[in-house]
Parts: C-alpha cells; structure tokens; sequence
C-alpha cells in the first residue's frame, strides 16, 4: 500500500519483517516522497528507489527476504545502480557474511559483518559521532561529528581493497568502525536516522533528492523491471 501519490520518485520501504517502519514512512512521506511498504517483487518493481531497513541478526532476516522472493530482486537491483538505501541491518545484508551467526548475505559488498572491537560496551546504544571521510550529497547540510542514534553490536568491515572507495564515514566505539558507505547509488548507514532528529530527517531527506535527481534524469517511472 502506498503514500501520498506523487509527481517525484516512488520511495519503496521494504518490509520483511525486521525494521522500523513508521517511522522511516513518516521521514520519508515529511521529504515529500510517495512512500510504498514492499513485501513482494512486485511491489518493489514499480518504485524508483528502495529503502532496506533492519533490527536483528543477520542469518533469520536473510531466510525472509528470501522466502519473500526479496533477495535476488534486491541484487538485480543494485546491479542497475538504482538508489538504495540500506539503515543499520540493512547496510550489514550487502556484505558476504556475517560472525555474529554465520549467515551468508547478499554479497554485494566485499567484506564481512563483525562483533565491534574493543567497545566498552554491547550493544552499542545512544548517540555518537559520525566523522566523514569524503564529501557525499547523502550528508549535505550535516556537520562533521554530528551526533546520530546507534543501536547494534555488529558492523560491516569492508574488505582492505576497497574500504576507502566505499567508506564514507567512521564511528569510534572502542574502534573506529565504518559507519556510512557509498558506492555508486548504493548507500548504507549503520545509525538509525529516523531516531536521530533533525540531522537524521536531513539525511533521509538527501536520499530523497538523490532520488529525485535520478528520476529526473532517466524521466517518468520506466526502471527496468527488476523482477528476478
């Protein structure tokens, strides 16, 4: 079911089981998106960007997205370089594994999902800062160190041969950790922006025009079918 038809691009939230929903609905619908809840590949196939969030482990939100048809859709759809967006699980599923329960993933980044090193604390809850560590327009009008909501013990760790290309920002907790990648329209962040005020709306807000600019480029909502 979607949201507030509009001229601009379709923003698909896909639900599986293991995310925030409203609240990313809400942020997103605030950015003047239309906003659909995706629980099929067919749902998906008709929206101009995605948005994947998540809570949990890696291994049972992997067997949803698959007994949703969802994850061979969501590799075909980065291979076309459509604008995604994936929030906390959402940017761990890119990598090929995970430590936390041995789960295979989605593959799309090379690298692995790991326990944070060193943190005095698990899981790591509350506001910290984020450092970028190149200029992206998902960060536009953030400040540097601006602090954003965190929840989770895990973290992708890309692989040495391409951690610079893809990291956009870090995080310390005991070490530093990546907690912002970009790679083409492929976007990831491991805070939680909907539970980050303003700055959080902000981010989610660029990720709308983003979007936005795609569309406008490639015109009316004719992406390719990405039904697998």
């Amino acid at each position: 079911m979607s949201s507030r038809p509009a001229a601009g691009p379709r923003m698909a939230v896909v639900d599986y089981g293991a995310g925030n929903l409203v609240s990313i609905e809400q942020a997103l619908l605030a950015a003047g998106a239309e906003v659909v809840l995706a629980r099929s590949p067919e749902e998906l196939a008709s929206a101009d960007a995605v948005v994947v969030p998540g809570v949990g482990a890696a291994a049972p939100a992997m067997r949803r997205l698959e007994r949703r048809g969802l994850s061979s859709v969501l590799r075909a759809w980065i291979a076309d370089d459509r604008p995604y967006l994936g929030i906390c699980l959402g940017l761990q599923l890119l990598f090929e594994t995970s430590e936390e329960d041995g789960a295979t993933m989605l593959g799309l980044l090379p690298g692995s999902v790991r326990r944070l090193a060193d943190a005095p604390s698990l899981p790591h809850i509350g506001w910290n800062q984020v450092h970028r560590t190149r200029p992206h327009p998902l960060l536009d009008g953030v400040i540097d160190g601006a602090d954003l909501y965190f929840v989770h013990s895990y973290a992708g760790v890309p692989d040495p041969a391409v951690a610079e290309q893809i990291s956009l920002a870090t995080t310390d907790h005991g070490r530093p950790f990546v907690s912002a990648i970009a790679r083409g329209a492929l976007l990831g962040v491991q805070f939680h922006p909907e539970r980050s005020g303003d700055d959080g709306l902000r981010i989610l807000a660029n990720f709308v025009a983003i979007a936005t600019a795609r569309f406008d480029r490639v015109g009316a909502r004719s992406a390719r079918p990405v039904l697998a």
